[in-house]
């Protein structure tokens, strides 16, 4: 394991004399913590279709995700911080989906990796398939392609940490999870002849509910009933 540089911790902005620069560095608290939280991000052991192969393979020396420090892949939602949606979405897996997001511990964050999991990919017009996995849990950063390589999610992992690094703890819009009262669980979804967003119960309700202009018919022509009477000749 290599020596932690301090100097990577260091403010520039406030002087230390070059002598103590190697072992004393001046920073805030949230820039420690932070630093500490996108060093150790794990992620979840999760994949769905091929977009799972890549992410796989992110994972192998070739690509060295222990850099990052996110080599651990955990098998429970309950030790991770990263839910990565690698693959196609059908509406029937996204309410396992939901429900493992929500048994994730705060500060988590989701990726989704691909075309199928950002809007739907090559199967969006098909009838079991989710248009974007955003519709229904956050989502904060998409890695395009299909499937995307992994030089991709690397980029995408990249980008997650370079979120974690704008979060302030004094700032609660950007760290949620420090606010008072409690975190509401994202609702699960319905699962029935189609799925649908509980949030969206009241929008639906509305709709059906609003008055809507009779159907007009052509009126046709009455037909004269013919006389069962004999005609007198």
């Amino acid at each position: 394991m290599s020596e932690l540089d301090v100097r990577e911790l260091h403010d520039p902005s406030i002087p230390v004399p070059e002598g103590l620069q190697d072992n004393v560095a001046v920073t805030s608290l949230s820039w420690i913590y932070n630093w500490s939280r996108r060093s150790s991000t794990w992620p979840l052991l999760f994949g769905l279709a091929c977009c799972a192969i890549e992410m796989i393979a992110t994972a192998t020396s070739r690509y060295d995700l222990s850099r990052f420090g996110m080599e651990v892949f955990r098998a429970s939602p309950r030790q991770a911080d990263l839910l990565i949606v690698s693959g196609t979405v059908t509406k029937k897996m996204v309410v396992p989906i939901v429900r493992i997001y929500n048994q994730m511990a705060e500060p988590k964050y989701v990726l989704a990796m691909g075309a199928c999991a950002s809007g739907g990919g090559p199967f969006k017009e098909g009838y079991n398939v989710v248009s974007g996995i955003d519709k229904y849990i956050p989502t904060d950063v998409y890695v395009p392609g299909c499937p995307p390589t992994p030089q991709a999610l690397l980029w995408g992992l990249i980008a997650i940490h370079k979120k974690i690094e704008g979060q302030r703890l004094g700032q609660f819009n950007s760290v949620p999870w420090y606010s008072q009262g409690p975190i509401d669980d994202v609702p699960m979804p319905v699962l029935g002849p189609d799925i649908f967003d509980p949030r969206q119960a009241a929008v639906m309700r509305a709709e059906a509910e609003r008055p809507r202009p009779e159907p007009r018919t052509e009126s046709q022509p009455e037909v004269e009933a013919e006389s069962a009477e004999p005609v007198e000749g």
